[in-house]
C-alpha cells in the first residue's frame, strides 16, 4: 500500500476521513487540528503528498505559509487570542508525528501556559561557528 493510500491527511484530503474545514483550495487544504495545543489550531496541509518541507513545490510552500498567516491573522481577531505561531516540523526527530507536509497555526495568548521546549546553546568558539558555517553554505543548493 503507497505513503498516499495510507496517510490520514491524504484519506482527510479525499473525504474518507472528516474534517472540520477552514480553507481549501487547489494547492491546500486547512482544517482544525483534533488535539489542538489551544483552541482553533489548525493545520495547513499541501493537497499533493510530501513528506518533508524541503520536497514541497515552492508555489505550494508560499501558499501554505501565506494562507497560515491570514488564518492566524483571523484566529487573533475572532478568538481574541494576542499572537500565533507557524511551525512546521520535518522529521520524526523534529516532531513530525504525520508524515505528510503539514504547518501548525497555534493561536497564542499571553498566559496560555504552552512553551515550546527550546533549549539554547552556546558556540564554543568563533572558529567552531565559521566551521559550522562554511558547512552549511557548502551544501545549500536553490
Amino acid at each position: 500500500m503507497s505513503e498516499e493510500t495510507n496517510c490520514i491527511f491524504c484519506k482527510i484530503i479525499r473525504g474518507e476521513i472528516p474534517s472540520a474545514k477552514i480553507y481549501e483550495d487547489d494547492l491546500i487544504y486547512a482544517f482544525l487540528d483534533i488535539s489542538p495545543i489551544n483552541l482553533g489550531h489548525v493545520l495547513v496541509i499541501p493537497r499533493q503528498h510530501w513528506v518533508g518541507s524541503s520536497e514541497i513545490a515552492e508555489d505550494v510552500a508560499g501558499r501554505m505559509f501565506r494562507v497560515g498567516s491570514r488564518i492566524g491573522v483571523a484566529l487573533k481577531r475572532s478568538l481574541d487570542y494576542d499572537g500565533f505561531n507557524l511551525h512546521l516540523a520535518d522529521g520524526a526527530c523534529a516532531g513530525q508525528v504525520v508524515m505528510h507536509a503539514h504547518l501548525h497555526v497555534v493561536p497564542r495568548g499571553a498566559d496560555d501556559g504552552f512553551r515550546w521546549n527550546w533549549r539554547q546553546m552556546q558556540y564554543s568558539s568563533d572558529s567552531v561557528r565559521t566551521e559550522i558555517l562554511n558547512k552549511i553554505v557548502e551544501k545549500l543548493k536553490f
